[in-house]
């Protein structure tokens, strides 16, 4: 199966260089082209539209090329000159931007570099990662910390319609790049309702264990995939075993677009942005499972085809 072309935001940072190589790098080893695209800031388009309507064009091309000729300096050497050749350069707004490309080139994977901002400034300004996992169609990828290449995969899978494109997407990122692939998924604990009788822990443990043994070990094509289950809350577990194993990339799926999932979303995958020092996949599933038939059959995810 073919990968659809790899885009990757750049924006002049060491950050967005690491996210660059790694686009490359992937690109190259699945045959697919790679389109850097870098979003220029575009503050002062309205007073140049206001005080000189004649020349606002002229401005733009202005801002657009100055803007090109600081990045090819910042990536000349980290990824191949033709990709340098061929980057986008766009005013506006970044995600905004970014899905645009996306679209237009048929991405299968947007790469962004990882930037770990203060709660105040996610309050106020958002981050593009984020932004873009709460709302693309197409998987993406938040470099981590490391330069090191991907070696090990660990796909966090839960017991939902999310389990079987996450499990696809990072099998199919294994297989790319020859890392080892390991499946947890993570028992949390039942919440504690006052008044309510108490239940037997230990038969509740040993119903989920029976449950995730039937319907997501089987989900992996390749046999050599390992398999294990954690207790606890979901973001520490993930964390925890990420720790552990010294897994390379940590690969999640979203649960949903809707205003409620924008908030749910944030309350594990925003946090796995934030604290994990390795990369991230967030694969979206809300088509997966719109997409479930009357015999409760899920159609394959279509991003990574």
């Amino acid at each position: 199966m073919a990968w659809k072309p790899i885009v990757a935001g750049v924006d002049g940072s060491a950050e967005s260089a690491r996210a660059a190589a790694v686009a490359a790098d992937l690109a190259q080893a699945a045959g697919t082209s790679c389109q850097l695209v870098h979003v220029a800031r575009d503050e002062w388009s309205a007073l140049a539209i206001a005080e000189m309507p004649e020349r606002a064009q002229q401005f733009r091309e202005a801002l657009m090329a100055q803007a090109r000729e600081r990045l090819q300096h910042t990536l000349w050497g980290v990824v191949p000159p033709d990709a340098i050749q061929r980057m986008v350069v766009r005013l506006g707004r970044t995600a905004d931007a970014l899905k645009q490309v996306a679209a237009e080139r048929g991405a299968g994977l947007v790469v962004l570099g990882g930037k770990h901002h203060s709660a105040v400034a996610r309050w106020f300004a958002g981050s593009t990662g984020l932004d873009m996992v709460r709302t693309t169609d197409v998987p993406v990828l938040v470099t981590g910390d490391r330069q090191a290449p991907i070696r090990r995969v660990l796909a966090a899978v839960d017991l939902s319609a999310a389990a079987r494109p996450t499990v696809e997407a990072a099998e199919r990122v294994a297989e790319l790049v020859g890392a080892e692939l390991r499946m947890v998924c993570v028992v949390e604990p039942l919440p504690v309702i006052p008044e309510a009788p108490n239940f037997d822990l230990t038969r509740y443990n040993a119903t989920m264990e029976d449950q995730i043994a039937h319907e997501l070990w089987p989900l992996p094509r390749s046999p050599r995939a390992e398999k294990v289950t954690r207790y606890g809350t979901a973001v520490e577990a993930v964390l925890q075993e990420a720790a552990d194993w010294d897994a390379d990339l940590v690969v999640v799926g979203s649960h949903g677009k809707g205003w409620v999932d924008r908030l749910l979303v944030g309350s594990v995958t925003e946090r796995l942005l934030n604290r994990l020092p390795t990369s991230l996949l967030v694969v979206p599933v809300y088509s997966v499972v719109a997409a479930e038939d009357a015999a409760g059959r899920m159609e394959q995810h279509p991003a990574f085809a």
